[in-house]
């Protein structure tokens, strides 16, 4: 997983195994951006970085230029450090990077942040980069990774996190790595190392409620308690900005839709890697499992289908999202 191989660049870079090119790219920025930082702040002094640290931008050089910036020799210093931040810029370019990847300059270590967008690792600059720097693909987790993440971040600083609040910081903040490290650093600024974070901490913290939120209303139905699934509903209704139907109704269609996977499963003890979730969480499956048969499951799916079609203007003239919502939960219990 990319974390690991981030803690394994930084390791080796620690023991002095110093690579003369990082490309790093990819969908998900945090691990670029957390590598290049680490580079930047560690690789020399603060005397040495006035000479021998560059920081260049792709829509201001060509290739070309960088080339010649990475080419230079270090001044008073045993390297120098060329950083090139947005080089996505030069996507139409980049290959013309090839011939300093065949025979890179010893001294310069060269880190090309290539967000977003990926080489062709059928091409020949992929190949140079594996065989004489590091070649770094920083791909975006899936929501259901990023309490797993989560708690491998916080485990790796002395925290311990509920699942519960693990999964309402996913739910709240997505999968956008940064967003949620930022939280989880407002997080430990006030409370204590080995304290485990709960989902009350959470709640009051980060003002995410731990009654009405989707993963309360995806066990609530689940369990069938059709007077809590619609009070959360009901509270989503008043607190539309927080709560995004079109989130709802992607988690409902997945959690229903792996539902549907579980009761196909003849073997129910590998559910958890069959559904792609924690083993923890399978208990909630077959709960739901005894609520609502196999044979049900495809008309809740086609129902929340339609649902998502009238949010989005298509046979329905722009209802409200907590009727619509109600509409939903009403055919899932009659179901």
């Amino acid at each position: 997983m990319a974390l690991e191989e981030v803690k394994q660049i930084i390791t080796d870079i620690k023991k002095g195994t110093i690579a003369p090119i990082y490309f790093l790219m990819g969908e998900e920025p945090y691990y670029i951006d957390g590598i290049t930082r680490f580079i930047e702040n560690n690789l020399l002094t603060e005397e040495e970085k006035g000479f021998n640290q560059r920081i260049l931008y792709g829509r201001d050089v060509t290739v070309e230029e960088i080339v010649s910036n990475a080419k230079r020799y270090p001044m008073m210093a045993e390297r120098q450090v060329v950083i090139v931040k947005e080089a996505q810029d030069l996507t139409q370019t980049i290959e013309n990077l090839v011939s300093y990847a065949e025979n890179p300059q010893p001294t310069t270590v060269l880190v090309i942040c290539y967000k977003y967008k990926t080489l062709d690792k059928r091409k020949k600059l992929s190949k140079l980069l594996k065989q004489n720097g590091v070649l770094f693909e920083s791909k975006k987790l899936y929501d259901n990774q990023v309490p797993d993440w989560i708690r491998r971040v916080m485990k790796g600083k002395g925290y311990t996190i509920t699942h519960k609040a693990a999964q309402m910081l996913t739910e709240f903040l997505g999968n956008d790595l940064s967003k949620v490290n930022n939280e989880l650093e407002k997080l430990q600024l006030i409370i204590k190392p080995k304290e485990q974070i709960t989902p009350e901490i959470v709640e009051e913290n980060i003002g995410i409620s731990k009654d009405f939120n989707n993963f309360e209303l995806q066990n609530a139905i689940g369990a069938r308690d059709v007077k809590k699934a619609f009070g959360i509903v009901q509270y989503f209704a008043h607190n539309p900005k927080n709560h995004p139907l079109v989130i709802t109704i992607a988690l409902m269609y997945s959690f229903f839709s792996k539902l549907l996977i579980y009761h196909s499963l003849t073997d129910k003890s590998v559910a958890a890697s069959a559904l792609g979730v924690r083993p923890y969480f399978v208990k909630d499956y077959q709960t739901a499992s005894r609520n609502f048969p196999m044979k049900n499951i495809s008309a809740i799916i086609a129902s929340i289908r339609e649902v998502d079609m009238k949010s989005k203007g298509v046979g329905a003239a722009n209802l409200p999202q907590g009727e619509l919502l109600k509409e939903l939960l009403t055919k899932i219990f009659d179901s």
